[in-house]
């Protein structure tokens, strides 16, 4: 088995493909105001965006990206006008992130941790 897409909720498609492309993703199906897909930029993954009249509440939705260069893609995408919540920190759990929201307030994680993301040193 592989995970090959995640499909988040979104108020308003219109907004959030903009915001998706500058991260880097590339637009691959525009059924609006419906569905979007993307291509990452890196591997075979896709991620979606449906429409949605309700967002969830709670903590919500958490995805991650991974980026061996993530500090420099941080810079990029402050750059073109993306906030960031909190710039890239070194975690407890040896991974190295910086997060943000999209515009609908999915918590967004882009990441790098290298062979600690399958092998931790905890690793079973």
């Amino acid at each position: 088995m592989n995970l090959n897409q995640i499909t988040v909720p979104s108020l308003d498609l219109i907004q959030s493909i903009p915001f998706y492309e500058t991260l880097g993703l590339k637009l691959i199906v525009r059924a609006l105001p419906h569905y979007a897909r993307f291509e990452c930029p890196a591997g075979t993954s896709t991620f979606s965006l449906h429409q949605t009249a309700v967002l969830p509440q709670g903590e919500g939705i958490c995805v991650y990206f991974e980026c061996e260069n993530l500090d420099e893609q941080v810079e990029m995408l402050k750059a073109k006008g993306i906030r960031f919540e909190q710039d890239p920190t070194d975690q407890s759990w040896l991974w190295r992130e910086a997060r943000l929201k999209d515009p609908d307030g999915n918590q967004i994680i882009l990441f790098y941790a290298g062979e600690n993301r399958l092998n931790p040193p905890w690793r079973i």
